[in-house]
Order: structure tokens, then sequence, then C-alpha cells
């Protein structure tokens, strides 16, 4: 149960109520925040811990990063309503100003980043269909259906959250490289969206949570494709979906030794028999043609009542 006392102890300070408005408008790391209000690492990690103690903000450690996320919708939602009725959600205009700096940062190293990697990326565009072949037909599978609470699981830099965040009523990026979520975070915060670091064998998300789930071009790096599948399974509630976008069989063996792919494509029977083994009810495979490569969309759905369901 919220503790009131606490709630308004950590807020009876002018920096604590300015963590909170800025941590409101986007998730930063610790150096993050003591860059925007100009003040030192350990002041303000003594600032986060009274608030984190409250349930105002939530800490979470990514490599050597540590980030700050607001606290439970039940905390922090009364009390950003609150604030703003009080006109002290905002922050102070030199904190906006500051916090503008931050995201042309991160929008920097991003940029410098796709332009390290270009090339490699550029080699396996290159041999399936462009890219906006593949959103458009991921936009079609999804249509007719409420995207509800989106999970992007491996979602790298973030492109199927820019692309579908706008209709989930929340959004959620789960990857395990740190890197990868900076560049994610440079392009996707806002709104109630938030990337998290976290194991494709292991997320951490509550059973049956969420309404959408999508895997893009990530199964081919995984050693044990049936268990993400059965995982992301998990998460995926009644009448939810799971969207797989993956390659079909090739025989590109130097994605393997020069991209880390640990699998060169899906048979379709394959996954269907995964699929069916996590519970889930599969939809004919949508294949999209025009490379060297063949692009795969899977679509499976955990239906809004299971009793008495043919598996």
């Amino acid at each position: 149960m919220p503790n009131p006392l606490a709630i308004f102890g950590a807020l009876a300070d002018p920096t604590r109520l300015r963590i909170v408005a800025l941590v409101s408008r986007m998730e930063l790391a610790i150096g993050e925040l003591a860059h925007v209000l100009r003040q030192s690492q350990p002041r303000i990690s003594r600032h986060v811990k009274i608030l984190a103690d409250a349930g105002l903000i939530e800490r979470h450690r990514e490599g050597a990063w540590v980030f700050i996320r607001l606290g439970a919708e039940s905390v922090s939602g009364p009390v950003l309503t609150l604030l703003e009725a009080l006109g002290g959600r905002h922050g102070t205009d030199a904190d906006i100003a500051n916090l503008a700096a931050v995201r042309a940062e991160r929008g920097e190293a991003a940029s410098a980043y796709f332009a390290a990697h270009a090339a490699q990326w550029d080699d396996i565009r290159s041999l399936h269909v462009a890219d906006d072949e593949v959103e458009a037909a991921i936009f079609a599978a999804l249509a007719g259906h409420e995207i509800g609470r989106l999970v992007d699981i491996g979602t790298g830099t973030g492109r199927m959250i820019e692309l579908l965040g706008n209709r989930a009523r929340s959004a959620l990026g789960i990857d395990r490289s740190p890197e990868m979520l900076r560049l994610a975070r440079s392009r996707i915060e806002g709104g109630d969206t938030q990337v998290r670091q976290g194991d494709m064998y292991a997320l951490p998300v509550d059973d049956r949570s969420a309404d959408t789930v999508i895997l893009h071009q990530v199964l081919h790096y995984a050693q044990q494709p049936e268990t993400v599948i059965t995982e992301a399974a998990r998460i995926v509630a009644p009448g939810g979906r799971l969207l797989v976008v993956d390659f079909a069989p090739h025989d590109h063996e130097e994605l393997r030794q020069r991209h880390a792919h640990a699998r060169l494509g899906f048979e379709d029977a394959a996954m269907r028999g995964w699929i069916a083994a996590a519970g889930l009810l599969a939809a004919p495979v949508q294949l999209l043609t025009g490379g060297q490569l063949t692009v795969a969309i899977w679509q499976a759905a955990r239906p809004p009542a299971e009793t008495g369901v043919d598996q």
C-alpha cells in the first residue's frame, strides 16, 4: 500500500520534485540526471534513493548505467495528477533546456552507431524485400486488432515500437544489449513507452499481461528458438497475439559466420509446432519474396476463453 507520509516526505525537496518532473518526461540515467540538474552524481543518487523508497520512481541497472523511471502507476499516477494541478510537473525552464541537450546527445550517439554499422545491416537488407514492404505487411497482419499492451522482444533500435507505439495503450521494448537500449531510447521515449534490459529466455514481464508480442528479426539469433517462443507465449494475454517475423530457410552461411545468426531461417512446420506446444493457435504463414532471402510472418493467438479449445 502507498505510504502517504513517505510520498509527501520524499516530495518535500525542490530537487526531488524536479527529478519526478524530469522522469515523467523520459527515462534518465543517474549521470544524465546529474547533468540536467547540474548536481553531483552522489547527491542525485541520495535523492533517487529517497524517491525510490517511497515508490515514486524505480531504478534498474543496464551494464554500468543505472536508469530511473516512474514507479508503479498506483503511486506515481495520483502524484503526477496533483503536480499537474499545482503546475509543478513540467520542471524549470533550465531543466527542460538541459533535457533537450540530453536528447540531442542520445541522437548523436545513435547516428554514430548507425554510421559505424550501416554496412553490416545493409548487407542483410540487400538480401530481402525492402523494409517498407515488411513493415506494411506487419501493419496488415495486425489490422483489425487492438495493439493494447505491446511488448517488443529484442527491440534493438526500437523500430517496431516507433512503428506501432502510437496505436498501443503502452509499449515496452526488451533487449539484452545496453548499447541497443540506448539507441532505442533516442528514438522512442515519451508517453507510456519504456525500454528495459532483459533476456528473451526469461522476460521481465508478468504472465498473460501483453496484448501484442513481437519477435522481429531476432529469433535467428537464438540457440533455442523453441524456448523463446514458449517464453513469448507465456506473456500473451487471453485474446492477445504473437507476431514472429524472421527468415524462411536459406543457405546463406555467411550470415552465420559474419553476423552471428544461429539459425539460417525456420521451417513453417517447426514454427507451427513450437507455437502449438506453447498453447497458441497459429494462422497460415505469410511469405514475402522478391530477394535472395524470404521473409516469413507467423501470427498466433491465445483464445479469449481457452477451455474446450483444440490445440
